[in-house]
């Protein structure tokens, strides 16, 4: 259906549409997406973007496994040089699985986060230039997001993010003690998931986004994990992609030492289930069953330690320490 040139068309897809009319939302959203979800950023975001130390990005490797990561360097690395473009001057490490799913043409989410702040705005586009040191996306949809479950941390570099760090990666087809334990404690994790649309549509579209509760909010079964899912902007991008394709990719980082755990698996979204009611404040579940996890020991420059103020820190006692 052609929509008249003054009317702007829904920018959501068919697991968005979902997940919206099983909340009793959609027809708000319908009006709200129409209205925040734009195709340029707006300058307060081309300013945010640009004073950032790193953004998180989500791509699709070969085998259709997204993947979840951090670009990082001295605020200036990201700019926006004009509303519909956003240039990174950074690559992942050639050990990173998020660099398998970048190139010329590719899609990529991009969510920029200002953790001491708890501000964050997204960004997904395609990437339209690339030299194999920077790389340009053209915008595709840019909107804001709440600070909600953002926990407030101060960052600081512990190198600079020039140099890579030669440590080892491991990789498993499941997770180990060690990546049990940093999920079991993790207060803050990252998900790259995405849709494949009619070319018509825009095609394949990624996001990546942030998801934060109380350390151990996510549950740990063997090799597989039970994520709740709060109350939010009812937008559903993470799990309408979800319920369109069933596969996501997580990073977790361990945020003293730098250490960065990501991996991917099948997705299931959980809307009606007696289980909701066993994590608290929870409207509904999603699972990752995991099956490609990749360790890599010290793999950030960037390190990040508790705002004295922050609610973790008056709860546990763990302030930062003198600089």
């Amino acid at each position: 259906m052609n929509l008249p040139e003054n009317v702007t068309p829904s920018p959501w897809h068919a697991g968005e549409l979902q997940l919206q009319k099983h909340a009793g939302v959609a027809a708000r959203m319908d009006m709200v997406g129409r209205k925040v979800i734009r195709d340029y950023m707006p300058d307060q975001h081309r300013e945010f973007f640009a004073q950032l130390p790193f953004v998180v990005a989500g791509a699709v490797d070969d085998h259709g496994d997204p993947w979840a990561g951090i670009l990082e360097g001295q605020p200036g690395f990201a700019v926006s040089p004009d509303p519909h473009t956003l240039r990174i001057a950074a690559m992942p490490d050639a050990d990173d699985p998020l660099r398998a799913g970048l190139g010329l043409g590719k899609a990529v989410g991009l969510l920029g986060i200002e953790l001491h702040t708890r501000r964050r705005n997204r960004m997904n586009g395609r990437i339209a230039a690339w030299d194999g040191k920077r790389f340009d996306v053209a915008v595709a949809q840019s909107f804001g997001n709440c600070p909600q479950y953002i926990q407030s941390r101060e960052f600081f570099f512990a190198r600079s993010p020039s140099l890579r760090f030669a440590a080892a990666p491991q990789e498993r087809a499941g997770l180990d003690d060690a990546a049990r334990a940093l999920i079991s404690v993790s207060d803050t994790f990252f998900v790259a998931s995405y849709a494949d649309r009619d070319e018509s549509e825009g095609g394949r579209a990624v996001d990546v986004s942030h998801r934060g509760g109380k350390p151990g909010f996510v549950r740990v079964d063997g090799d597989v994990l039970t994520i709740p899912d709060f109350s939010g902007n009812r937008f559903f991008n993470t799990l309408g992609n979800l319920a369109a394709n069933p596969v996501a990719g997580l990073l977790f980082i361990d945020f003293e030492r730098g250490d960065v755990l990501q991996l991917t698996g099948r997705a299931e979204v959980i809307l009606d289930s007696p289980e909701i009611s066993a994590f608290q404040g929870a409207e509904r579940l999603w699972r990752v069953h995991v099956r490609r996890v990749v360790w890599r020991p010290g793999a950030l420059a960037l390190r990040w330690r508790f705002d004295a103020w922050s609610p973790t820190a008056l709860a546990t006692g763990r302030w930062p320490a003198a600089t």
